[in-house]
């Protein structure tokens, strides 16, 4: 039966969408199919900065250590990066410009200056080593990357195909000086930037190896921006309703990586629209965000439910004022549902929150919040409204009745348009009626909740990264002693997942596990690098195929690990 707040979200939801209002829908056609779409929405994300940023021109935007900037200093100061990019760089419209650094005041205006410039922000993995940096760079065919010192330190002496040009953290006049130029770009392209033009690519691991560029026009990521928009004021509304409403600034502290999904669209993008000042951390560290919390009376936090769950248990947490912060949101892997509880208890102001979401899909999914998370821990929620159609397909691509396990699969105007240069992936990627298929086993329960049982791509989610099986086998092949390996995720109480691996040596060589992982950390970013590693006596099981199979090696060498 649908809660309260359930009747309360389709309630208001149905209201600021009805003609006239400011979410009015209308419709558009992608993949052949029409679907809903904001009619009011801005034609691209440098008109949506403009707005937003002109409005709110005096709030405070950014907190970065010493740095603190209004919305109108963030516009001002990605207006002279988009100028130099322009004149100094010759950026134009549609190319593609990588960006690799930590989060950072610069990460920020950077990633607003390539748009405001009409060129592509390819959003490189900062965690990346200089191969996989290269990788990335070749496969989408940046024309220029900007990064910081430790990702330039990590390309060089690596090939790639792209002019590199370092900037650093910092004052923005400054540490952007290689890019920065007074003059008016930025106010000329929102003449020439709309809707189907180019806006950014994020990379994502799945089942096949190397990582996939997926590229978004702006209106895919104006309309998952806007879905996250309209579901905010649609809670908004509900707390005034209530006596609830936030009587201090919108905040969020940013202890996620600005390039993965998370950080880019629900947390940074959607703050323009909610005049929402962003408290950034370089690294995550509990007990620094705890005192970043209380001081500056931050109302949101999201992380990988990890991050959430380390203030929760905190010995000192009652030593800091969290009474500001209403939601806590865990996004980018599972919760596990003893901690749901345990966040709640800590935070008697406030309530745990789930979102599901995908690079390819901006970010828009699914989410659970409140009481209804506390009453279904375990689903990720229901449809994002107004934007989302979720659907459960068979291996046909038809829709299962509900209740019944099958593919989890999303259509929206929010979608990526594709995959850069692999249209072999990209059609498998999506059902002929225009879902995009997740790659996630999941059902829909009578309520219309979504519950994840399974995942159907051999991908391991550590702490919110995305590791493909296959490229770190690849990467272990690579070592010339091995001779056979599997690698395969385990559960993990504080990343969700780790990545395991087991490998058998050829006849007469020798390979410490240290001396495989040393090896392994030259070539794939850390937090790929398998923590369990199991050195096999004899060959690995096979299929019928040949193949080595996997839930043998697992159950075999992975049985202590998994009974602990």
């Amino acid at each position: 039966m649908p809660t309260e707040l359930d009747k309360d979200i389709h309630r208001i939801t149905d209201a600021v969408t009805a003609p006239g209002q400011m979410f009015e829908l209308t419709e558009v056609t992608r993949r052949g199919v029409q679907m809903p779409a904001f009619k009011n929405a801005p034609p691209s994300v440098v008109h949506y900065f403009a707005h937003f940023c002109n409005e709110k021109k005096d709030d405070t935007f950014i907190v970065d250590g010493d740095i603190r900037m209004t919305f109108g200093e963030i516009w001002h100061a990605a207006s002279h990066v988009a100028h130099g990019l322009a004149t100094v760089h010759g950026i134009e419209k549609g190319d593609r410009v990588g960006l690799a650094a930590r989060n950072s005041t610069n990460w920020i205006v950077a990633y607003m200056g390539i748009l405001m410039a009409g060129g592509c922000a390819t959003l490189l993995n900062g965690w990346w080593t200089g191969e996989e940096l290269a990788y990335g760079i070749d496969l989408c065919e940046c024309k220029l990357v900007l990064a910081d010192p430790p990702r330039a330190a990590r390309l060089d002496g690596v090939k790639h195909a792209s002019k590199l040009v370092v900037f650093d953290h910092g004052k923005p006049s400054e540490g952007l000086a290689p890019v920065w130029a007074a003059g008016g770009t930025a106010m000329a392209m929102l003449g020439q930037i709309g809707p189907d033009d180019l806006a950014t690519i994020l990379y994502t691991s799945g089942s096949t190896g190397r990582p996939k560029g997926a590229y978004s026009d702006h209106l895919g990521v104006v309309s998952g921006t806007m879905n996250y928009v309209c579901q905010t004021a649609m809670i908004l509304q509900l707390l005034t309703e209530k006596g609830d409403a936030p009587t201090v600034q919108p905040s969020a502290l940013v202890a996620v990586p600005l390039f993965h999904v998370t950080g880019e669209v629900p947390l940074f993008l959607q703050s323009f629209a909610m005049g929402r000042k962003l408290v950034l951390m370089p690294k995550w560290d509990a007990t620094e965000a705890l005192r970043l919390l209380a001081d500056e009376q931050i109302t949101y936090f999201v992380g990988v439910p990890l991050m959430s769950y380390e203030i929760a248990v905190h010995p000192d947490r009652e030593k800091y004022d969290l009474s500001q912060c209403k939601t806590f949101a865990g996004g980018g892997a599972a919760r596990p549902i003893e901690h749901v509880k345990k966040i709640k208890d800590a935070f008697k102001d406030g309530f745990p929150a789930l979102g599901y979401g995908l690079t390819e899909t901006n970010g828009v999914g699914a989410g659970n919040l409140n009481e209804n998370y506390l009453a279904k821990p375990n689903s990720t929620g229901m449809p994002s409204r107004p934007l989302v159609d979720m659907a459960i397909l068979d291996d046909d691509g038809k829709p299962m009745e509900r209740g019944k396990v099958g593919e989890v699969s999303i259509r929206s105007v929010c979608n990526f348009l594709g995959y850069w240069k692999n249209e072999e992936a990209t059609k498998a990627a999506f059902s002929a009626d225009g879902y995009f298929r997740t790659g996630d086993l999941g059902y829909l329960d009578e309520d219309d909740y979504l519950f994840i049982v399974d995942r159907k791509k051999d991908i391991i989610i550590r702490g919110g990264e995305n590791i493909s099986c296959i490229e770190v086998e690849e990467a272990i092949y690579a070592h010339p002693a091995v001779a056979e390996c599997s690698v395969f995720g385990l559960p993990d109480e504080r990343f969700g997942e780790i990545p395991a691996a087991v490998y058998y040596t050829h006849d007469g060589k020798d390979l410490s596990v240290e001396d495989l992982q040393e090896f392994l950390r030259e070539h794939i970013a850390a937090f790929k690098v398998p923590s369990v590693i199991w050195k096999s006596d004899e060959q690995l099981p096979r299929l019928g195929t040949q193949k080595v199979d996997k839930r043998t090696v697992k159950a075999n060498f992975a049985k202590e690990h998994l009974a602990a």
